[in-house]
């Protein structure tokens, strides 16, 4: 609805690629990761991207650009 002009942050309960996946699906153009950066540890942020790339892969995106908001309503 905001046509990309505003930034749309997925915040809480985001625990894996699957979730901040389904966020950005549904709009957001950033995730926040504070908490599961704290209780998994530094290397978390490098697996969420290889498990986002890997996810993009199954449904054939190139981009994560091309996924943002395309389940919004």
């Amino acid at each position: 609805q905001t046509g990309g002009l505003l930034p749309l942050i997925g915040v809480g309960g985001i625990g894996s690629a699957e979730d901040a996946y389904r966020r950005i699906k549904c709009g957001a153009s950033l995730v926040q990761i504070y908490t599961s950066f704290v209780y998994e540890g530094p290397f978390f942020p490098k697996n969420l991207n290889q498990e986002l790339i890997r996810l993009m892969e199954l449904e054939g995106v190139g981009n994560i650009r091309d996924v943002i908001g395309i389940e919004a309503k």
